[in-house]
């Protein structure tokens, strides 16, 4: 028996002593990482910071206001039907004037009071319940030359005067060429785009029934100017 232990024990020795034996492995010492409060509150900050912004954005996505578009080319003085009409979701400014789809019913059936375009909002301004043309009126069409255009833009409901003025040193029989120059009154209804080449602008007026002839037959001969009347009317 003791010949067996010293015989283990020798083996051992000699293990021990071979080179390129290892004995027996010790576990790695895992150090624990300090923790630093200053890394720790920069991250919490920046993960409350991105929160934010992602509340932010979806707030200004969801406050979004249905109005009412304009679906198709109106002219003035056109009723409106809910063809002419659509609706979309925007992000509106306050500022802008714009008819909610909610009033959609009330814009139907009443009259472009100016021209309307594909894709522009429907703004309350733009529509009227009054016919451009009133009873007792006429409307009058006159072609205006480019040296004839004012350079303030002609709007519908616009004031304006129909002046006649006779040819160079024609007089009209029993008026001297210092007699003041007949005029009559006019309200624009709508004028057109410069026609390509020529330059002229055809403007709709609003006569009363009475003086609408006598402009026609001014327009006619060449001898009608038109001018716009003061802001206030007169």
């Amino acid at each position: 028996m003791s010949r067996t232990r010293e015989a283990t024990g020798v083996a051992e020795r000699s293990l021990s002593q071979q080179p390129g034996v290892a004995g027996p492995v010790s576990p790695p010492r895992v150090s624990a990482r300090r923790r630093r409060p200053g890394v720790i509150a920069l991250s919490l900050a920046l993960i409350a910071a991105g929160g934010a912004g992602v509340a932010v954005l979806l707030l200004e996505v969801g406050d979004r206001t249905q109005v009412v578009t304009v679906a198709r080319d109106v002219q003035v003085g056109q009723v409106l039907t809910e063809q002419d009409l659509g609706r979309a979701s925007v992000a509106l400014d306050p500022a802008v004037k714009a008819v909610r789809a909610d009033d959609l019913d009330q814009v139907v059936g009443k009259r472009a009071a100016v021209e309307l375009r594909p894709g522009s909002l429907l703004a309350p301004s733009q529509v009227t319940k009054d016919s451009l043309v009133k009873p007792g009126e006429q409307l009058v069409p006159i072609g205006l030359e480019p040296k004839q255009i004012p350079a303030t833009a002609l709007v519908p409901g616009q004031k304006v005067l129909l002046v006649h003025v006779p040819a160079q040193g024609a007089t009209e029989t029993g008026k001297t060429s210092e007699a003041a120059p007949q005029s009559i009154d006019g309200r624009v209804v709508k004028a057109s785009n410069a026609a390509p080449g020529t330059g002229v602008v055809v403007v709709d007026v609003a006569t009363s029934a009475s003086d609408g002839p006598r402009a026609a037959a001014w327009v006619s001969a060449g001898t009608l100017r038109l001018v716009l009347a003061a802001p206030d009317g007169s």
